[in-house]
């Protein structure tokens, strides 16, 4: 290996370092910026655009074997109010539990909560299954009573999630602009007090919440699972079934929403509580699934290029969210392997040209060290300014913490490839945590359809 290829190979790998603080540091700054001004030049853009602002709310719940946890979710979900007084009507998708979730739902007698029984085979088709199903009983009762789709928003709230007491009143203010067809509120966790969680919450709480932000200035906002909020004549656009049976349904109902030039913006004004997976290796199953649903939404790509209605930009960032996931991990295994190579090379006697020495290799070591703690300390402080709802110290251990975090990341990114490679598409259910129970909502009556 020649001197300038040495020379090549250790710039381009400080390069790639090196690029995740200052890619950090770059969104840091972005998202302080955003928050002191975006979030209120949008809302005033919205509100100047005419008034599309809905009447009436659906939240969806999809439930399969939630026992533990579906009537605090319900009770929660029922006690929500939009603008000018109006109610959320609740529609439970029982989708084929057999443990005590029926008699739980039973149990709640309220005439704004509707449960929605799937049997087998019909039931466990996947939870997108479960949202159509529910999407087209809802469809069915707008068109009977004669309402305009535009005027109907459908929540999705998973089975173990709690809506902020604002959220219908800010997914309103967002929607009052009728060009706008679908908000994804910010996530968060309960339960951070065990350090998986409060790592979990710093992922949603800061980092996810920035790059929500970034992605709502150019227009490519991506749905979530769980606090996504749609028009139900934007569902109606995209046929019988506008959730498909990809593993992660939400981040493709958010690309076709963007295909057919439906808006979506994202609010950190309202949340979604849901509860951390605390044990990591149904962590890293989880972390799989979603790796292996990014995989298969790659398949857009090609229409995501070939569009008229997305710009350059947005064309960049959606290229960027669906493709470095793959990257990071190719990389991670480049520079791991060029210096396994390079120290195998001087226990051998025979030092690379790019590592001449063990003290180069220290050297290396303590970069990488810097490089890979830095950007998860950064996102501590963030969240305590953002959010102020969390101890420096638990926060600086969640950010010690986030290395390993991410290498789990990587794990079930190679897992997710050799499960797709070899057609493997089942999943075992996320294990939920009992929790304290909610007090029933007042029994309020919503208004017609």
């Amino acid at each position: 290996m020649t001197a300038a290829n040495s020379w090549f190979l250790v710039i381009t790998g400080y390069a790639i370092l090196l690029a995740w603080p200052v890619s950090t540091l770059a969104l840091v700054s972005f998202a302080v910026r955003y928050m002191a001004s975006h979030r209120r030049v949008v809302v005033d853009r919205s509100l100047a655009k005419g008034d599309g602002t809905p009447e009436h709310f659906w939240i969806i719940v999809p439930a399969l074997n939630e026992e533990v946890v579906v009537g605090n979710t319900v009770n929660a979900a029922l006690a929500l109010g939009g603008p000018g007084g109006t109610l959320a009507r609740v529609l439970v998708v029982d989708d084929g539990s057999d443990d005590r979730t029926p008699d739980v739902l039973a149990a709640i007698n309220h005439p704004r909560l509707m449960v929605l029984r799937r049997e087998l085979p019909e039931a466990r088709k996947g939870k997108g299954e479960a949202l159509n199903a529910a999407y087209r009983y809802i469809a069915q009762i707008t068109a009977e009573a004669g309402v305009r789709p535009d005027k109907v928003v459908i929540g999705i709230i998973d089975g173990d999630g709690q809506g902020s007491s604002n959220i219908l009143l800010e997914v309103s203010r967002m929607m009052r602009d009728p060009q706008i067809g679908a908000v994804q509120v910010q996530v968060r966790i309960r339960n951070r007090n065990k350090l998986l969680g409060a790592v979990q919450d710093l992922e949603f709480g800061a980092i996810v919440n920035a790059c929500q932000s970034l992605r709502d200035t150019i227009d490519t906002v991506g749905l979530g699972g769980n606090g996504q909020f749609t028009r139900l004549s934007a569902l109606l656009a995209l046929g019988d079934a506008p959730w498909s049976a990809c593993l992660v349904e939400d981040l493709e109902l958010g690309l076709r929403m963007h295909l057919d030039g439906v808006g979506i913006r994202y609010t950190p004004r309202a949340t979604v509580t849901q509860q951390a997976v605390v044990d990591l290796r149904r962590l890293t199953r989880q972390r799989t699934r979603w790796a292996q649903g990014n995989l298969q939404c790659a398949r857009y790509l090609r229409r995501l290029a070939a569009s008229k209605r997305i710009g350059v930009t947005s064309l960049v960032e959606m290229f960027h969210y669906l493709v470095s996931p793959w990257i990071n991990a190719l990389v991670t295994v480049a520079l791991l392997g060029g210096v396994l190579v390079g120290a195998a090379g001087l226990a051998l006697g025979h030092p690379m040209p790019y590592l001449r020495s063990w003290q180069d290799l220290a050297t290396s070591g303590e970069v990488w060290f810097a490089v890979t703690f830095f950007p998860g300390f950064i996102w501590a402080l963030v969240h305590r300014y953002r959010l102020r709802d969390e101890s420096l110290r638990r926060l600086l251990t969640a950010a010690v913490a986030y290395p390993v975090f991410l290498l789990l990341g990587l794990v079930a990114t190679y897992r997710a490839i050799a499960r797709q490679a070899s057609g493997r598409q089942s999943w075992a259910k996320t294990e939920r945590l009992a929790e304290e129970p909610i007090s029933p909502a007042p029994m309020q009556v919503a208004l017609a359809a």
